[in-house]
């Protein structure tokens, strides 16, 4: 089991709101881990970068993607968090976005918690397909393969 803290819980157990608290942690994780290593940049542009690939219309986008390739497990946590009661909706979302994003923050604090950083790792890559992050919703500027 990968984890920071080692404390033994059941993600099982735990309400889709609860999961999707960590895994909104997890998730930024990544990208934030991906932005700086991408480039050095002020923190300002990483800030701004983050922010855009965070958003929830972009998650909701990444999550399209990736219901295909969800086990029934994955599935069934992810159906969890789109179908939880939430109390505000950003006013910069529809409520559709706003649920996909719940739902795969949802799985992604799921599978975190269960220690399964490949599994995240894979679906993280997924949605960074070459060419550019499918996250930044076409804003980010064209990643460079190796030997551009």
């Amino acid at each position: 089991m990968e984890r920071f803290y080692q404390a033994e819980c059941d993600p099982g157990q735990m309400s889709p709101l609860t999961l999707a608290f960590v895994g909104d942690c997890v998730f930024e994780l990544f990208v934030r881990e991906r932005l700086v290593c991408l480039a050095n940049r002020p923190a300002r542009d990483l800030h701004r970068l983050a922010v855009d690939q965070v958003c929830c219309r972009a998650q909701a986008e990444a999550s399209r993607r990736l219901i295909p390739l969800f086990t029934d497990e994955e599935a069934e946590v992810f159906r969890r968090g789109r179908n939880t009661h939430v109390t505000h909706i950003p006013k910069n979302s529809t409520s559709a976005d706003y649920h996909a994003a719940t739902a795969l923050e949802t799985l992604f604090g799921y599978l975190y918690l269960k220690g399964e950083l490949s599994r995240l790792r894979r679906f993280f890559l997924l949605m960074c397909e070459e060419g550019g992050c499918l996250l930044a919703g076409g804003t980010e500027e064209k990643e460079k393969s190796p030997g551009d």
